[in-house]
């Protein structure tokens, strides 16, 4: 029985830290657990109207790391369990005997991981006093991996605001409307690059996965408001009579899909076109498209 809750332990550790790794380290950018997490946040956060706004994101994000304590608690809890209380020492006043072993084995193991230091719990056994130290270094990796964690996403958000608030000022200004009077090098500079922004989009939701459950209060931010008319501008181009233009409205087109793609395997499930893809995409966001 020891053995297994050691080795149960062992495997509840490696699995929070292997999802620690694919959320923070991997190119993939989301781990199975928190991605989980995220779209299960999300999900009540939808089912209540959004509620919460701007605040689903950040929250989802601290429920993950909620959820990695508590894998490495609990993990290195059971590694401890066998051990409780033959394997440690009490300061005076502290009897072993007042509290179920796994609470001992979880306290122990919470304020291991949070590297506090109290000293009124001392390990004796060799290999627990071997198994506390790598355990503090654990919680202080997780510690330094979710603060770098909550610094990373601003500056994939910024690219994403700023995306849509050059589309909303394109369509303020009708764009759409006079890109085949436009002259030709001026309409592909600016098409040309949309398709770069929109490409960086993909990448950052690649990447940073999370970032799709941050909701913008302000709809002029909103790139789930304004991203279908970057569609209208594709078609437009297209019925232009300059080549360069008509070639950089395929380079927009394809940007557009591989977005689209990405935005339905990852996160909406649901779409065919870039045009419905999108749709889903404000729904989800619960804003009105702008096509």
């Amino acid at each position: 029985m020891d053995v297994l809750l050691t080795v149960t332990g062992i495997a509840i550790v490696m699995v929070g830290l292997w999802d620690i790794y694919h959320s923070l380290l991997h190119p993939s950018g989301t781990g199975a657990i928190g991605g989980r997490v995220q779209a299960g946040v999300w999900w009540i956060s939808r089912r209540t109207g959004h509620r919460f706004g701007s605040a689903v994101g950040p929250g989802s994000m601290i429920t993950v790391v909620l959820v990695w304590v508590l894998l490495q608690g609990i993990g290195w809890a059971l590694v401890y369990l066998p051990h409780v209380p033959g394997g440690f020492t009490y300061s005076p006043g502290v009897d072993a005997a007042d509290y179920p072993d796994f609470l001992e084995a979880l306290y122990i193991s919470l304020v291991t991981l949070a590297t506090l230091g109290f000293g009124d719990v001392v390990a004796t056994d060799p290999w627990i006093r071997l198994a506390s130290p790598l355990e503090a270094l654990a919680g202080f990796a997780l510690l330094t991996a979710a603060l770098t964690w909550f610094t990373q996403i601003y500056p994939p958000l910024s690219r994403r605001r700023s995306l849509a608030l050059e589309l909303k000022s394109l369509a303020e200004v009708g764009y759409a409307d006079v890109l085949a009077e436009e002259d030709p090098v001026t309409a592909t500079r600016v098409l040309d690059g949309l398709a770069a922004e929109v490409a960086k989009a993909r990448i950052d939701f690649t990447q940073h996965g999370e970032t799709y459950y941050f909701q913008e209060e302000d709809p002029d931010l909103s790139l789930a408001r304004h991203l279908s008319y970057a569609l209208e501008l594709r078609d437009r181009a297209a019925a232009c009579s300059a080549p360069r233009v008509r070639t950089s409205a395929r380079r927009l087109g394809l940007a557009l899909e591989q977005l689209g793609q990405k935005l339905r395997e990852d996160f909406l499930g649901t779409g065919e076109s870039p045009e419905e893809v999108f749709a889903a995409y404000a729904e989800d966001h619960g804003r009105d498209s702008r096509r």
